[in-house]
């Protein structure tokens, strides 16, 4: 029976999601939890809930989260947990969200969005995504060579 408890305490793997998804678009258009709670006539008590899974956002509740979000409802659903059927996958999903809320996260997306030109947009994409496909082999060259060489 205490397990039955334990498993109620813990939040849905798509609340959780749908609440990390609110919480990083609330972070990247610079909105704080009272001014998002203000927007939808809830407490910043409330969004916290809503942000950390703990709460489940009705359907009315979400649409108006997108309204002020400036996102489609369906935001909240992309790369969620539910596509993942094994634990690795809903692991890197969590992750990736995880990061793009982070502080780093945020600014490195803030400074790509601030890039104009799509081609440059693309090439350094096309650069990212070739070092993170590095093995890790020239990893240690980086940090140990001094700036500018």
């Amino acid at each position: 029976m205490s397990s039955n408890l334990s498993a109620r305490r813990r939040p849905d793997p798509i609340d959780s999601h749908v609440g990390q998804k609110i919480r990083m678009q609330r972070l990247l258009l610079h909105m704080s939890q009272t001014e998002l709670a203000k927007a939808l006539g809830v407490t910043y008590q409330q969004v916290q809930k809503y942000e950390n899974g703990r709460t489940r956002v009705s359907a009315s509740r979400l649409q108006a989260i997108a309204n002020v979000l400036e996102v489609p409802l369906t935001f909240f659903f992309e790369s969620s947990a539910s596509d993942h059927s094994d634990d690795a996958g809903l692991a890197a999903s969590r992750s990736t969200v995880e990061f793009v809320s982070s502080p780093m996260g945020l600014a490195l997306n803030r400074a790509f969005s601030r890039i104009a030109d799509v081609r440059v947009r693309r090439s350094f994409l096309g650069l990212v995504q070739r070092l993170a496909e590095d093995d890790g082999t020239h990893a240690g060259s980086f940090a140990s060579s001094p700036p500018g060489q």
